[in-house]
C-alpha cells in the first residue's frame, strides 16, 4: 500500500491511498465468500457455485462495493498512522479507481491538528475571589435540613394555605366536554409548586376539606396536547384532605439527630465550615476557568470546520448515551424539544468550538512547559477508574489500549497546565 499527501490549506489534507491490484482481487474473493450463500445459480446448489462461474455470469463488478468496504478501513488506518499527521476529523472518502486487475485507489480528506501560537499564559488577570459566608446562608442550609426532616400532619381546623398539600379529586372540561387525561382522584397537589396549569393551585387556597369548587384556567398556547393548546377549561374539584409540613424545632436535640454534634451552635459552625470549603472550591474552579479562558483569548489558531463537526458529532453521541441510561433515546428527545438532528448539532457548535480551543491551548502549554504525567499518576487514575467500573486495573488497561492510555496521560498533563496558569494568574 502506498499513499500521497496533498495540503489543501486551512489545516485540511487529502490522502491518496493506493492498494495493490492483488489486494483488491483478494478483497473481491472475500466479498464473494461473504455473499455466496445468497447466490442462486442454475445448475448449482444455492451457495455452491464457484467464484469463476459467478464472475463470468454477472461480472466481478457486483462485488466491487463490498471489496472496497473490506479494503478501505485497514488501508486508511495504515496510511493515517504512517503519514505523521495528527488527524482530528472523520475521513471524507472518495473512490477514484476501482477496476479488476488494477490498483484500487481512493482519497480520504481529513482535518489535521492545528498549530497553536501561544500568547501570554502566565500572569493573566482573573477576578479576585472573596470567600464570605453570611448568617443568612448558614440559616438557609439549616432550613433545607429542617425541611428534609419535617413530618407531614393532617389539617382539619383551617382551609388550604400556600405551601400545603391539597389531596383532591378533579375532572377537566373544555366546552363542557371532559377530555382525556383530565381526571384524577386523591391527587396530592403541593400548593405553590406550579406543577399544574398556571392559576390552578391559587384557586384552591381558602377551600376547606370536603368542599367542592370549580377552577377556571386556560391551557398554554404551546401545550403538548395540541387539541387543548390555548383553550379555556373548567376543572371540577373536591378537597379530600389538607396536609402540611411540621418542622422540627431548631434546638440541640435537632442538631444531635441530623449531625454528629450535640449542640445547635456546634452544628452551625460545621455548616459554616462546609460552606466555606464549598465556596473556596468554587472560587478555585472559577479562577481556573477564567485563567484558561484568558490563555485561549491570547492564543491564535485556525480551526478546520471538519474538526468542529467531528467534535459536535462526538458530543451528540455522548449525550445520546447519557439519556439512554435514563430510558430515553434521541428520537424521543427530539419529539419533546422540537429539535432535529441538524438543529441539535448546531446548538452544540459553540460548545464544541470552545472545547477544541481550550484543549489545543492546554496541549500547547503542556508542550511549552514540558509537563508530563508520571507513571504513578497514570496508575492512580487507572485505579480510580477500576474502582468506579468494578474492574481490575489490568482489565482497564487492556480495554483502553495503548492510544487511550496515551490520551489519559495527556489529560493529566493538561490538568497540570490548568493548575500552572491558575497559580500564575494575577487577581484583580
Amino acid at each position: 500500500m502506498g499513499y500521497q499527501i496533498e495540503d489543501l490549506g486551512k489545516n485540511m489534507i487529502k490522502l491518496t491511498i493506493d492498494c495493490p491490484a492483488a489486494d483488491f482481487e483478494k478483497a473481491i474473493e472475500q466479498a464473494f465468500q461473504k455473499n455466496r450463500d445468497k447466490l442462486n445459480i442454475q445448475g448449482f446448489r444455492k451457495g455452491k457455485a464457484p467464484f469463476a462461474v459467478v464472475a463470468k455470469m454477472y461480472g466481478k463488478e457486483m462485488f466491487y462495493e463490498e471489496a472496497a468496504n473490506i479494503l478501505m478501513p485497514g488501508a486508511y488506518e495504515e496510511a493515517a498512522k504512517a503519514c505523521g499527521v495528527t488527524i482530528v476529523s472523520r475521513p471524507e472518502i472518495d473512490v477514484t479507481q476501482i477496476e479488476s486487475g488494477k490498483d484500487f485507489i481512493f482519497t480520504a480528506t481529513v482535518a489535521k491538528k492545528p498549530e497553536v501560537t501561544l500568547g501570554q499564559y502566565k500572569g493573566v488577570e482573573v477576578e479576585k475571589a472573596v470567600i464570605d459566608v453570611t448568617d443568612e446562608e448558614i440559616n438557609a442550609e439549616i432550613k433545607k435540613t429542617q425541611e428534609q426532616n419535617a413530618r407531614e400532619i393532617t389539617i382539619e381546623d383551617r382551609p388550604v394555605q400556600d405551601g400545603d398539600t391539597a389531596v383532591i379529586d378533579y375532572e377537566g372540561f373544555v366546552d363542557g366536554v371532559a377530555f382525556e387525561g383530565g381526571k384524577g382522584e386523591n391527587h396530592p397537589l403541593v400548593i405553590g409548586s406550579h406543577s399544574f396549569i398556571d392559576g390552578f393551585e391559587a384557586q384552591l387556597i381558602g377551600k376547606n376539606v370536603g368542599e367542592e369548587c370549580e377552577v377556571n384556567v386556560t391551557f398554554p398556547t404551546e401545550y403538548h396536547a395540541a387539541e387543548l393548546a390555548g383553550k379555556p377549561a373548567v376543572f371540577k374539584c373536591k378537597v379530600n384532605a389538607i396536609k402540611a409540613k411540621e418542622l422540627p424545632e431548631l434546638d440541640d436535640e435537632f442538631a444531635s439527630e441530623v449531625s454528629e454534634f450535640d449542640t445547635l451552635s456546634e452544628y452551625k459552625e460545621d455548616v459554616k465550615k462546609n460552606l466555606v470549603e464549598k465556596k473556596t472550591k468554587d472560587a478555585q474552579n472559577k479562577k481556573e476557568d477564567q485563567a484558561v479562558e484568558a490563555c485561549v483569548k491570547n492564543a491564535s489558531m485556525e480551526i478546520p470546520e471538519a474538526m468542529v463537526m467531528a467534535t459536535q458529532e462526538q458530543m451528540a453521541e455522548d449525550f445520546a448515551y447519557r439519556i439512554q441510561s435514563q430510558g430515553l433515546n434521541l428520537e424521543q428527545y427530539f419529539q419533546f424539544t422540537g429539535l432535529n438532528q441538524k438543529t441539535f448539532l448546531e446548538q452544540m457548535k459553540p460548545q464544541a468550538e470552545k472545547r477544541i480551543n481550550t484543549r489545543l491551548v492546554l496541549e500547547a502549554i503542556v508542550e511549552a512547559e514540558g509537563l508530563t504525567a508520571t507513571d504513578e499518576e497514570v496508575e492512580d487514575e487507572l485505579k480510580k477508574m477500576a474502582e468506579q467500573y468494578k474492574m481490575e486495573v489490568e482489565q482497564i488497561k487492556e480495554y483502553m489500549g495503548e492510544e487511550n492510555l496515551k490520551s489519559l496521560a495527556l489529560d493529566l498533563a493538561c490538568q497540570k497546565a490548568v493548575a500552572l496558569v491558575a497559580e500564575n494568574a494575577v487577581e484583580k
